[in-house]
Parts: structure tokens; C-alpha cells; sequence
């Protein structure tokens, strides 16, 4: 309720574009079975980690309908740089002359909403590319995402808090997170690649809280 009571304020403003299309489909029941609830699973490298000095460099998503991962929904979508990858090239390998060509920004933005319409979204450490994302909203439609979220790394560190484990420094990275669920390692650093690790955490952090509570 409270999403579509923010999105009255800004209505006016985002009229006639890739935001306002994805706000007219219907918003997710709050409290409906999760398995009735279809996600989108997002990731974004950067160029940096301040969202005021950096750039959006590359965006990948996946789809989870009916309680499994789509495949076929994945999607790797480069954007082009105003400012160039610069030192952040050795995290993600992601250099200018990949770039070079890259669909400007506005239109990875319109494909990302067109597949997130109806949908939660899901990222791993959401503030970041919520940074990001919204900033670039903001410039090119005049107003925030206002979508339903849901954050791995939130989840994760709720459930060690609520257990009373210590949280060290790189507990909750994605890497981490998937150990403590048995997945494998994966490669990190690619946004589709992380996309789908965190689209498979969030399916093992379901799978174990129905677990509990089939025991309780």
C-alpha cells in the first residue's frame, strides 16, 4: 500500500514512459504464498562504489516464476560509459573498449523495467545497486522506482542475528552466504553471473525458512 501511495506523488511526472508502464501492472500481494510471487533477480557493476562519482557499467537479471529459476529470462546488458571504467576495470574486467558501442543508458533502463513489471525485485546488498538505479531513474524519468524489494544479504543477516552468530567482516558476502546453504562457489564479479547466484541463494533461504516451519 504504502509503494502505491508514494507513486501518487510522482505519477504526474514519470506519464508516458518505461516507469509508468511498469507501475501499471499490478503490485504483488504482501502476504501472498511465495510461490504465487514472481521475482526479478538483479545485479549491477559499477565504477565505482560512491553512486555520485560513479557509473552504471553492465545490469543482469533473471526471472524466478512458480518457485524456480528461468533460464531463459536471463539477461547480460552492457551500458555505455560517459566517463570510462577506470580503476574498477580489475574487479569486474570490464574494460572502455567492451563498452565501446554499449546501449546508452535509457535503454537498459527500459528493458529492466519492462521485465521487472509485476514482479520483486531482489538483489544481493540492495542499497548499492538501489543507489544506482534510482539515481538513474530519477534523471531519466523524474522520480525513484518505487518497486517492492527484497534483499538477500537482509535476509541472511537477520537469520545469524536471530540465531545469535557473529557477524566478522565478509560474513554476508554472496560468496558466504551460498556456503552456509551448500552451493557452490561461482564466478564472481559478472552481473549475470551474480544475478543467478543470488536468485539461487534466495531459493535455498526459502527452502530453509519453510523448512522450520514445517518442523514447528
Amino acid at each position: 500500500m504504502w509503494l502505491a501511495l508514494r507513486r501518487l506523488r510522482w505519477a504526474r511526472r514519470v506519464a508516458a514512459t518505461p516507469l509508468q508502464n511498469c507501475w501499471e501492472q499490478p503490485l504483488p500481494g504482501r502476504h501472498s504464498d511465495w510461490r504465487a510471487r514472481s521475482f526479478l533477480v538483479c545485479d549491477g557493476e559499477m565504477s565505482s562504489l560512491d553512486p555520485a562519482r560513479g557509473e552504471l557499467l553492465s545490469l543482469g537479471w533473471v526471472t524466478i516464476a512458480d518457485g524456480a529459476i528461468e533460464l531463459a529470462s536471463a539477461r547480460h546488458q552492457l551500458l555505455a560509459s560517459e566517463r570510462g571504467v577506470g580503476h574498477s576495470a580489475t574487479i569486474h574486467q570490464l574494460t572502455d573498449r567492451d563498452l565501446a558501442g554499449a546501449p546508452a543508458a535509457a535503454t537498459a533502463m527500459a528493458a529492466l523495467l519492462q521485465a521487472a513489471a509485476g514482479k520483486v525485485l531482489v538483489f544481493h546488498h540492495a542499497r548499492l545497486d538501489l543507489a544506482y538505479l534510482n539515481r538513474l531513474s530519477q534523471r531519466l524519468y523524474g522520480a525513484p522506482l518505487l518497486l517492492p524489494v527484497v534483499d538477500t544479504l537482509e535476509l541472511e543477516g537477520t537469520r545469524q542475528q536471530r540465531r545469535g552468530h557473529p557477524l566478522p567482516a565478509g560474513a554476508l558476502t554472496l560468496q558466504a552466504c551460498r556456503a552456509r546453504y551448500g552451493l557452490p562457489a561461482h564466478g564472481a564479479h559478472n552481473a549475470l553471473l551474480d544475478a543467478l547466484a543470488t536468485a539461487e541463494l534466495l531459493l535455498a533461504q526459502i527452502a530453509h525458512r519453510n523448512n522450520r516451519q514445517s518442523r514447528t
